[in-house]
């Protein structure tokens, strides 16, 4: 199964769900349906990153409830909620909840497949940056602890001269370092070498 085509539908209707099967089929998109959100959350399992249409009311734990559960893990998946009661307060507690998109029912069949093609975009968007986020993770745990110094201060800006004075050490083996820094980093310039270190930061930001 292409999980990059792939829609989770959790709603409690079978109507509904069996309607938006055949319009999620039609589209070339693949589903999977759930009634409720203990469903949802006892059958599937999501090892990336993925994008789900939830209704907002569901027996049990709402949609809502789901949503800002599923926020605490990693990964976060993308979700599209929908309702046949929204008004203006339900919608913005769907966004801070984490929504990207809120649609009243009845939707036009348009809307939600933009809805969700543009959901699915940022799904495989988030994929590609946590497996960019992994391989600089990877790369950064290959540097000595001298290298990983001299990457931390290169990310803040420190010219070779500073950082050699800082680090006690003569110029010509902080330019050693830098150089073995960039090398092992796959970094070009320095100013690439600060974005991997921010990526590095929100990583471990992401992980306590």
């Amino acid at each position: 199964m292409d999980h990059r085509r792939l829609v989770h539908v959790i709603d409690d209707e079978a109507d509904v769900r069996e309607a938006l099967k055949v319009l999620l089929d039609t589209a070339g998109y693949e589903s999977r349906s759930y009634a409720s959100a203990e469903e949802f959350l006892s059958a599937a399992k999501l090892a990336e990153p993925s994008c789900l249409l939830v209704d907002v009311r569901l027996p049990g734990m709402t949609g809502l409830e789901l949503v800002r559960q599923l926020q605490e893990r990693s990964p976060r998946p993308v979700v599209v909620m929908i309702t046949g009661h929204g008004d203006v307060p339900m919608a913005v507690k769907a966004m801070r909840a984490g929504a990207l998109h809120f649609l009243e029912k009845p939707f036009e069949p348009a809307e939600l497949l933009d809805a969700l093609g543009e959901a699915l975009q940022r799904a495989s968007e988030i994929a590609e940056e946590e497996a960019n986020s992994a391989t600089i993770a990877e790369r950064h745990g290959s540097l000595t602890p001298r290298e990983q110094e001299v990457m931390a201060l290169l990310a803040e800006g420190m010219p070779t001269k500073s950082l050699a004075t800082r680090l006690g050490i003569s110029t010509r083996t902080a330019e050693h370092h830098r150089a073995a820094v960039l090398r092992k980093m796959g970094a070009r310039t320095v100013s690439q070498l600060a974005r991997m270190s921010m990526s590095l930061e929100a990583r471990k930001a992401a992980g306590s």
